[in-house]
């Protein structure tokens, strides 16, 4: 990623009420343009037709809607990406319309920390980013490994050494692998208590390639963020593929799909950990998703600088001994774009 764009999304009802969303736009380069546009002309007039009653109504109406033309001009991750940001700024809206914060709108005993790890740890800088990480409090990491086997196998042993004994360390290989070559890096890492090691084989593989993983798997396997609809899911979960799950709320699903595979996942005794990397409204809504599905998951912190993250609070006064804060206020906690969003180029585009 050469820049850390972010879009995001406000929807308003007739009554004034509001709520604040975010679309995944990490890449292609012009992502956040094309998001933009996709939603203005395609998608946001289509809103206007759908009557919501419960916040659920919108996800399901827009994604049946938009499911031909997604089809015809084959733009499925662009869509689903839209309708993931608008679901998410509904469920704000119904949340801050209650009074309530958007985990105990949704569950009424979500607590107001969650664990967290620090996410977006290339294994070359790993040392230094660990070391500025531990000071900010946290105490779980997760490096990103998938480059030169040899280094990354030297790299994340040494890594073991160093680490407290209240410390975790997962691995992400972002689907670099074949089957033989994350065969070999469980091999050569199985006496490490690895917490999880992530799309080690793209994820879009054959089963029978996820069996041979897990036939041999040494610590448990995860992945989730490029896999896509209730089915998809339903599947991983019955094919037994993963032991963590990790739907990103912003690239599929927004808060209705993200917190029913959720459920999901806890009810088959599987570990669920949100994946994200984006800006701080979607980060505002991983937290209170977590905290409303609950269980023993991490939410995904980037230690990367972002500012648009950074300008709705900085990641070191989210952080302690109890885990993330989640925001006290109704819904997500977010009133309007910050201040400090104004000194980067912007664009803002209304929808009537």
């Amino acid at each position: 990623m050469l820049d850390r764009p972010a879009v995001f999304v406000r929807v308003e009802d007739t009554d004034g009420a509001f709520g604040w969303g975010e679309i995944f736009a990490n890449w292609p380069a012009a992502a956040a343009e094309h998001r933009v546009n996709l939603l203005a002309r395609d998608i946001g007039p289509l809103v206007f037709d759908c009557p919501l009653s419960h916040p659920t109504d919108l996800f399901h109406a827009l994604t049946k809607r938009t499911h031909i033309v997604a089809l015809q001009s084959g733009e499925w991750g662009p869509f689903r990406q839209v309708i993931a940001g608008l679901d998410i700024a509904v469920w704000d809206m119904f949340a801050r319309r209650s009074g309530k914060t958007l985990r105990r709108f949704v569950n009424a005993k979500a607590a107001d920390h969650v664990p967290a790890y620090a996410s977006g740890i290339h294994i070359k800088d790993a040392d230094a980013l660990i070391a500025d990480a531990r000071e900010i409090g946290f105490k779980n990491f997760k490096v990103k490994v998938g480059f030169k086997t040899e280094d990354d196998l030297n790299r994340i042993h040494r890594l073991f050494d160093n680490k407290s004994k209240d410390e975790t360390i997962a691995a992400d290989a972002n689907q670099a692998w074949d089957v033989d070559e994350a065969l070999k890096f469980m091999v050569q890492t199985t006496t490490l208590p690895l917490a999880w090691l992530e799309e080690p084989i793209p994820a879009d593989s054959p089963t029978l390639d996820w069996k041979k993983l897990n036939d041999a798997r040494p610590y448990p396997l995860a992945g989730g963020e490029n896999i896509i609809g209730f089915k998809e899911f339903e599947k991983t979960a019955e094919t037994a593929q993963l032991q963590v799950l990790q739907p990103d709320i912003i690239k599929w699903g927004g808060l209705t799909g993200c917190l029913a595979v959720g459920e999901q996942a806890r009810s088959q005794g599987l570990l669920y950990c949100p994946h994200f990397l984006g800006g701080g409204i979607g980060l505002q809504a991983s937290a209170n998703l977590l905290a409303a599905v609950g269980g023993e998951g991490l939410l995904e912190v980037d230690v990367n600088p972002n500012p648009h993250r950074d300008a709705f609070g900085l990641v070191s006064s989210r952080v302690s001994e109890q885990g993330w804060a989640c925001n006290a206020e109704p819904g997500l906690g977010i009133i309007s774009l910050p201040d400090a969003l104004k000194k980067f180029e912007t664009n803002t585009v209304e929808i009537y």
